[in-house]
């Protein structure tokens, strides 16, 4: 199914029963606004679309029964969130409950046609298991800069042979459907949004801080992406004119501070120093340390991880400080890989915001870990392509 909603009303009716389940045909005349007649008219031709399907009849409301229209079962959305060094994807039906989900490690530097081919194969597994059949549309995020117009990564720091690669195109081939292609902190943003803790919150602000950095700005519900889409990159903002170079090419960005890579390379320098046993000891058993060997030693009590990992919240905080004097955010959400240490980094950057920020911009300003964490990305895949398949082509709105 390729076809959209004819007209505003056909749409207005879909993303209500996404977002609210089933309704009798009562209910939704009256929440729509529309005359039995014309609600009988549009809700028949979505059906004939494949849109919905009948669910049998409401209790009696003193008269004939009303019968139930919900979101047809065979609607299937998938999401597919493209990290530094995994894949996830979820499957979900037309009012976004998950069905499957599945990831699978795979380095996005391997290229294009490896990392979209495992996505692919992942899609494939969950529909040998019956989960789904026919794809009505996709959503991809991926670890850097996006043209949301045109479909393609824009130069992305991590990801060498991506720059301009048809992601969109490929994808909407591949699956016979919509597909839409977005940075992949945007997504998470969106699942939280719609799923996670911010599902009562329509401007806020969410920080991913895994392999790099990044913030999904959201503003009145929508995703804020700027002119060319590259709002919310704050992990390449300059915080020290003599820092390290940052994968970027600049020097001293955020991301050469403060991300997983970052916290990395500072771990392995202090375990060859001799500062930290515990780093020393697995680095000796894996010959590499990540982000996960520092969240374990955190947990473990290492005192030079605790500290590293302060280090990386306080330069967090710092750049969130201003970013919050400026957009007045209801909501901070603080996601990725390293946030999955937990406590130790949410208290340093809570303390870092509250003091820097100004006081009517903090009041009452809650910064919190993510609910979704891993599965953010995936179901704000299914949120954005959910949101365009159920939306009226341009030019036709008013029809």
């Amino acid at each position: 199914m390729s076809l959209r909603p004819e007209n505003a009303q056909q749409a207005r009716i879909l993303r209500l029963l996404r977002g609210n389940g089933p309704h009798s045909r009562a209910e939704l005349g009256e929440a729509i606004r529309l005359s039995r007649s014309k609600l009988a008219l549009e809700v028949d031709r979505l059906a004939e679309q494949g849109f919905v399907e009948s669910g049998g009849f409401a209790a009696s409301r003193g008269g004939r029964r009303s019968s139930i229209v919900r979101l047809s079962s065979k609607l299937r959305f998938v999401g597919i969130d493209i990290g530094a060094t995994s894949v996830d994807v979820a499957v979900t039906n037309g009012e976004l409950d998950v069905l499957g989900h599945t990831s699978a490690e795979v380095a996005v530097h391997e290229g294009p046609t490896t990392v979209l081919g495992k996505a692919i194969e992942l899609v494939e597994k969950l529909r040998a298991e019956g989960v789904a059949t026919d794809v009505h549309g996709a959503g991809i995020g991926i670890p850097g800069p996006v043209s949301f117009r045109d479909g393609v990564p824009v130069v992305p720091p991590i990801m060498p042979g991506w720059d301009q690669y048809p992601v969109r195109e490929t994808m909407s081939q591949e699956f016979g459907a919509p597909v839409l292609v977005d940075n992949d902190v945007n997504l998470m943003a969106l699942g939280e949004h719609h799923a996670g803790v911010a599902r009562s919150i329509d401007d806020f602000l969410l920080v991913k801080i895994g392999t790099g950095i990044g913030c999904g700005i959201v503003v009145d519900g929508d995703v804020y992406r700027g002119v060319s889409g590259s709002a919310g990159d704050i992990g390449h903002i300059q915080i020290d004119d003599d820092g390290p170079i940052c994968t970027c090419g600049n020097i001293g960005c955020l991301e050469a501070y403060a991300s997983g890579t970052a916290l990395a390379r500072d771990a392995t320098a202090a375990a060859r120093a001799g500062r930290s046993a515990y780093l020393a000891e697995r680095l000796e058993k894996s010959g590499a340390l990540s982000a996960v060997d520092i969240t374990a030693a955190v947990a473990a009590g290492d005192p030079v991880a605790v500290q590293m990992l302060r280090g990386s919240g306080h330069r967090v905080g710092q750049v969130l400080a201003s970013l919050v004097s400026f957009f007045n955010p209801g909501l901070v959400v603080i996601a990725g890989g390293v946030a999955s240490a937990g406590h130790s980094l949410l208290a340093e950057i809570r303390s870092v915001v509250y003091r820097r920020s100004l006081p009517l911009a903090t009041g009452n300003l809650p910064i919190v870990l993510s609910e979704l964490a891993d599965a953010a990305g995936a179901v704000g895949g299914t949120r954005l392509i959910s949101d365009h398949v159920f939306s009226v082509p341009r030019g036709t709105e008013e029809r």
